[in-house]
């Protein structure tokens, strides 16, 4: 199963990627795991240097943006 990370501190931004990866997610129709991050010493183990991230599988995807949910679905598929 794909776990997806959604890291950040709950600013606008974050929860914003949360919410269009959880539509791409949707779409897709993918059985994964999705979690929010908010732990700074976790994100911080990522070497992320801005939020939000993206981490699929322990990969970090994205860092300091918020991708579209087409980019998503994408990057997903």
């Amino acid at each position: 199963m794909t776990r997806i990370e959604v890291l950040g501190p709950g600013c606008a931004n974050c929860e914003r990627l949360y919410r269009n990866t959880e539509r791409a997610v949707k779409e897709l129709g993918l059985d994964c795991e999705l979690e929010k991050i908010t732990d700074l010493n976790v994100i911080m183990g990522y070497r992320i240097l801005s939020t939000p991230g993206l981490v699929i599988d322990g990969v970090v995807q994205f860092s300091g943006r918020v991708p579209s949910v087409e980019q998503l679905k994408e990057l997903l598929s």
